[in-house]
């Protein structure tokens, strides 16, 4: 009797022990804007919510940002997804349009933190039917690095104002030994930036008409994109600029190649890091012929697929890493703009260095910001490769800048119809 006791003990211990097992939950969550010193702070950040939820567990899968797009589509296709994952804005229309994010709402309703979340939050994650697929983590806002030695070694005192100076103070630093003016962007990533050089040539913001056709081959877009690659044909950038992409650049500035560089904030990281804060500044972007300047105003965030199984939990650790202090702590490591009312009052923003991006988020009279069309299904794939290759096309001399721009056009003319026409626009 005492042995059948002992046995039934120990089984049930088993038992205990065994659910309590079970009982631990694991969120699957996958970064794609990868870097390492970037996914070292978000595992700090994940290991401090584990600690304070003690049998949730969740496993980082980190994606290389130049084959993210068609890794986590490929992982994606296979079912192989995701609790969580970080979301470019440009990819939102994919996965939302086809049913696989879910709505955070609800979860919104009942968050403490949401009284202090800016309204760009609210808007932003929430192009797509009018609901909130994602919270935006930060915002990255184009501005123009540019190196003081190199200006006044080139025998200038100050930033270009204007694109015609933005041109012409790149041929006088390019006539230095060794050394180009402009830092071009031709691979991953390339086409925020190209396009709002378009923007700012045609003194026209956005990308399409009212009736749905787009602008992007207007007849100054066009003329934005030449003067890149005549740029580029004429010595103004590095030979290898053509495949540079997001490291290449900050790399080429910081080292001296070239002496300007338009970025978001993250690029100040690296660029901090390697270059006395005497030796360069952020000034805004220059305006073009109508004497107003266009910034991409881009975004990332957290989303949920609507799949999840433990969407309580997954919930949990978007609203730690959205709070108030780990956004704050997120935005200062990875170089966003945060997301929270009073968050720019912080001392980390209030130097010479956040001017730039301060100046154009304050003064719309002369900065208009622009936002990708996240409402469009294929504008991930649009933006992260077809257009990426064309670019290079228009730098190597192998198309026109007119061909690719009334390429572009048809290709994003039909997407935007097609969405009105479902929508009833």
């Amino acid at each position: 009797m005492k042995r059948l006791t002992f046995m039934l003990a120990a089984v049930a211990g088993l038992a205990i022990s065994a659910s309590g097992a079970l009982a631990d939950t694991t969120l699957k969550m996958v970064e794609v804007i990868t870097s390492p010193p970037r996914t070292e702070f978000l595992k700090k950040q994940i290991a401090e919510f584990e600690a304070a939820n003690p049998g949730v567990k969740v496993e980082l899968v980190s994606l290389p940002w130049g084959q993210a797009f068609e890794k986590f589509l490929t992982m994606v296709q296979a079912g192989d997804t995701p609790d969580i994952v970080e979301m470019p804005e440009r990819w939102m229309g994919l996965y939302a349009n086809n049913a696989q994010l879910e709505d955070l709402g609800p979860y919104m309703a009942k968050w403490d933190d949401a009284k202090t979340l800016g309204e760009r939050a609210k808007q932003f994650g929430s192009t797509v039917n009018n609901t909130q697929f994602m919270i935006p983590y930060g915002y990255y806002v184009n501005a123009l690095f540019w190196n003081k030695k190199l200006f006044k070694e080139a025998g200038l005192d100050g930033p270009p104002a204007t694109l015609d100076e933005f041109v012409e103070d790149s041929r006088k630093i390019s006539a230095l030994p060794g050394k180009y003016g402009y830092c071009l962007r031709g691979g991953p990533g390339a086409f925020n930036g190209m396009h709002m050089f378009m923007n700012i040539a045609a003194g026209k913001g956005g990308y399409f008409n009212e009736d749905g056709t787009s602008t992007i081959n207007d007849e100054g877009s066009v003329k934005g994109l030449q003067m890149l690659a005549d740029m580029y044909k004429n010595g103004l950038a590095p030979k290898d600029a053509v495949s540079w992409g997001f490291n290449e650049t900050v790399t080429g500035f910081y080292s001296g190649t070239c002496a300007m560089l338009n970025q978001d904030p993250d690029a100040l990281l690296g660029i901090a890091d390697k270059m006395s804060a005497d030796d360069f500044a952020v000034a805004p972007l220059p305006v073009g012929p109508s004497g107003k300047s266009y910034p991409t105003l881009g975004y990332a965030g957290w989303a949920m697929f609507a799949n999840s199984q433990h969407k309580d939990d997954a919930w949990k650790l978007m609203a730690t890493l959205l709070s108030p202090k780990d956004n704050l702590e997120w935005a200062k490591e990875v170089g966003v703009v945060p997301i929270h009312n009073g968050a720019d009052q912080d001392a980390h923003f209030k130097t010479e260095q956040f001017k730039g991006w301060f100046t154009e988020l304050s003064d719309s009279s002369k900065y208009e910001m622009v936002t990708p069309p996240t409402h469009l299904e294929n504008l991930g794939n649009f933006v992260d490769q077809v257009a990426i290759k064309n670019f290079q096309e228009v730098l190597l001399g192998q198309k026109t800048a007119k061909e690719v721009a009334d390429q572009w056009a048809a290709f994003l003319t039909k997407e935007q119809q097609d969405w009105m026409a479902k929508n009833k626009k």
